[in-house]
């Protein structure tokens, strides 16, 4: 049940004909697992608390550092050195007390994912590496909960979402393979563009409350890019690989 004080935050989304008072409810008993709270983690985070997501557990192990500021908008100068998870978590509850948000500061990877993923509704990835990105997929292969992933790059994005124990869908591995070795995007290396973070994170969280809502039409199975280079915008079906050892295996 909402209460009244629920009632009053999130009327601008209950009047909402396609979500109403049952897709806010769904939202009050959902439980997101964020893993990253970087360039993506940090709007995603601000809106899938503000958007009133019952529980959302942050795994992050890093901690905050100066040259993270121009697009991590939950830290300040203050935080720097402290543990985002926690701060994070800190500051989703500031956001909106009705949301419970658990803080995890530890590397997920192959051997922890599918403790630290059990008995989310939802997962959204945006972390920076191969190796944690594939562990999480094969977690949420096997433990049959929705996959979001995001990334960002210089002055692109792209967002999916991911059933791959369906049969007739692809899962993340599908798309890149399964070396957790293989290059990747850098933005240490190759730079990216502040406000594109924040576009594209805002765009997972509004993602993850359509998958846990049901309105509209599902990005499942599916790749939305960005180029804001040339302001470019595309989606495209990501192709079952009937040899993936994640999801066919």
């Amino acid at each position: 049940m909402l209460t009244d004080a629920e009632l009053d935050r999130y009327a601008r989304q209950i009047i909402l004909p396609a979500f109403g008072g049952a897709g806010q409810a769904k939202l009050k008993s959902a439980h997101v697992a964020i893993i990253g709270a970087g360039g993506i983690g940090c709007p995603a985070i601000t809106y899938l608390a503000a958007a009133g997501v019952g529980k959302l557990t942050i795994v992050d192990d890093d901690v905050v550092e100066l040259s993270n500021l121009h697009r991590q908008p939950l830290f300040t100068d203050a935080d720097i050195g402290q543990r985002k998870a926690v701060v994070a978590a800190t500051a989703a509850r500031r956001i909106n007390p009705h949301v419970e948000a658990v803080a995890v500061a530890q590397r997920l990877d192959g051997a922890n994912a599918a403790a630290l993923l059990t008995g989310a509704d939802l997962i959204l990835d945006g972390c920076d590496n191969f190796g944690t990105r594939l562990a999480v997929n094969r977690a949420a292969v096997a433990l049959q909960t929705p996959l979001l992933s995001a990334a960002i790059g210089a002055f692109e994005g792209q967002v999916a979402l991911y059933e791959g124990w369906r049969d007739d869908q692809p899962c993340y591995a599908c798309l890149v393979g399964d070396d957790p070795a293989q290059d990747g995007v850098n933005c240490a290396e190759t730079g990216v563009m502040g406000a594109l973070a924040g576009m594209i994170g805002t765009m997972a969280a509004l993602e993850a409350v359509r998958a846990l809502t049901g309105w509209g039409s599902p990005l499942t199975g599916r790749l939305a890019i960005v180029d804001m280079m040339e302001r470019r915008w595309r989606e495209v079906a990501v192709p079952l690989d009937p040899g993936c050892a994640t999801c066919r295996g």
